[in-house]
């Protein structure tokens, strides 16, 4: 099995930087995160520190965040943010750039809350229009922008599958981009209500990434109800050949005794 770690949410008891090595002390050969960086738009210095923490530790980068704001603060992605145009254009040609030196071909644009001072339709015009930009910019590089719906977020829109893949569908017939994929995470997925088993009978096709937690709690796989495992396998069986990102909250000394237990029973 490929997992991916997502250092943005697991190994917080380390510095940022000193995560990728972790994962790779723990097994690991390939990391993800979130947007690491405060602004759309780092320092040379800044985006050179993250590069050597990735290639240093001898991981792959198998997944990036497009910038989404303060996500501390409830931020869920500047896509749909009407007025944050020029700062989502201008971290486009970064992430491109981290993803070119870094070999990653997967960036998840996060859609954005509903904003007060704009329509939905304004912000959802703005958002097939950001995505197709984005998905030009990283196609040079062979990349994929990924859309995710997402729980917790009152605000946020696309809480099913068929949400993302709505937008996905406009984008595509308005700019004509193919490289635009749904981000299948499980957790998300169920704690929204959307019916998981029947999402990857219809559309593995159209997953460009899975993600994972259990629930109740996002924790380890494990830990919760779901059927993460058969989940996961019959994805597989569909076709899905790509990375499972582990994008769960644990602490560090027991983030990945799951994964022993089950390398030792397989």
């Amino acid at each position: 099995m490929t997992y991916t770690v997502n250092c943005s949410i697991l190994l917080t008891e380390l510095p940022l930087l000193e995560r990728p090595a972790a994962a790779k002390a723990a097994g690991f050969d390939a990391v993800e995160f979130w947007w690491p960086f405060e602004r759309s738009v780092p320092s040379d210095a800044e985006t050179t520190a993250f590069e050597r923490a990735i290639t240093d530790a001898g991981v792959q980068l198998s997944g990036l965040n497009f910038n989404a704001g303060n996500m501390p603060g409830g931020d869920r992605g500047l896509v749909s943010w009407v007025g944050r145009e020029g700062e989502f254009k201008d971290n486009i040609d970064v992430v491109a750039g981290i993803g070119e030196r870094l070999g990653c071909k997967a960036f998840n644009a996060l859609y954005g809350n509903r904003q007060e001072e704009s329509s939905p339709e304004e912000q959802d015009e703005l958002a097939a229009k950001n995505l197709a930009a984005a998905a030009e910019g990283v196609a040079r590089i062979g990349g994929t922008v990924l859309l995710e719906p997402v729980s917790g977020a009152p605000r946020y829109p696309l809480l099913k599958a068929q949400d993302a893949l709505d937008v996905i569908a406009r984008v595509k017939a308005e700019s004509g981009a193919q490289n635009i994929k749904l981000l299948a995470d499980f957790y998300h997925l169920a704690v929204n209500g959307d019916d998981v088993a029947a999402v990857i009978e219809d559309h593995t096709k159209d997953f460009g990434h899975i993600q994972i937690a259990d629930n109740p709690g996002r924790g380890a796989p494990g830990t919760g109800e779901l059927p993460l495992g058969e989940w996961i396998a019959r994805s597989r069986e569909l076709g899905y050949g790509g990375y499972i990102g582990l994008e769960y909250k644990e602490p560090q000394e027991t983030a990945f005794s799951w994964a022993i237990r089950e390398h030792a029973s397989s």
